[in-house]
């Protein structure tokens, strides 16, 4: 099974490629928040990123498929290639686009059904959203929409296993944006005011959290 769902993140991953390409072809797309990360200087913003070396994308896309199916089943499989999709464009475009996350909601409750756990899974969605949506409602120049919508994502998954991997999910992509940022200072890529996008270290906390079995 692990390596049918290998196979599976690889065919997706090339579609994941494909729908990067058309997002960061078509600007029109962004939102007004994400449109002023472009906008800004390069002194000021280091977005939007190079697109990554051919086969990045199907092989990254392929290996989260199937530790995720290892580590915790088929249940949460769409949550790792969903958000694999939407980590790959959040890098390249500074986008989490409406159309990818909203969809995942009801796949993920779908999904998430036969564990017994949905209840707590809702709960936890709803929490991890409202908490994002207060960040957002505090300083909405440091966090578009798109990342309040993928906060309640995020919540179902970890949710479903447990308030202490919720927890541990929600500190740990806080956790890794702050070092991101930290490291660009450091390096003097940026700035205290340097912007970047948040997703993908929502994720990949996220999916660490989950994968290290809490």
């Amino acid at each position: 099974m692990v390596a049918l769902m290998a196979l599976a993140g690889l065919i997706c991953g090339r579609l994941i490629g494909a729908l990067a390409d058309s997002y960061d072809e078509d600007p029109p797309h962004y939102d007004q928040g994400r449109a002023r990360l472009l906008a800004r200087s390069p002194r000021t913003s280091v977005w939007p990123a190079a697109a990554p070396a051919g086969g990045a994308v199907e092989l990254v896309t392929a290996a989260v498929a199937a530790l995720v199916a290892w580590r915790l089943g088929l249940p949460y499989v769409p949550f790792a290639v969903i958000g694999t999709a939407l980590a790959v464009i959040d890098w390249r475009t500074c986008l989490l686009p409406d159309a990818i996350t909203l969809p995942a909601y009801p796949i993920m409750v779908v999904a998430l059904a036969p564990t017994g756990e949905l209840p707590r899974a809702l709960a936890g969605g709803a929490a991890l959203t409202a908490v994002y949506a207060v960040l957002w409602f505090v300083k909405p120049d440091a966090m578009g929409l798109g990342d309040v919508k993928l906060a309640g994502l995020i919540g179902l998954a970890a949710g479903a296993l447990g308030w202490q991997a919720w927890i541990v999910a929600a500190f740990c992509g806080q956790a890794l944006g702050a070092l991101y940022g930290v490291a660009l200072l450091l390096t003097r890529r940026g700035t205290r005011h340097t912007q970047f996008p948040f997703g993908p270290f929502m994720l990949l906390g996220a999916s660490t959290t989950l994968c290290l079995g809490w």
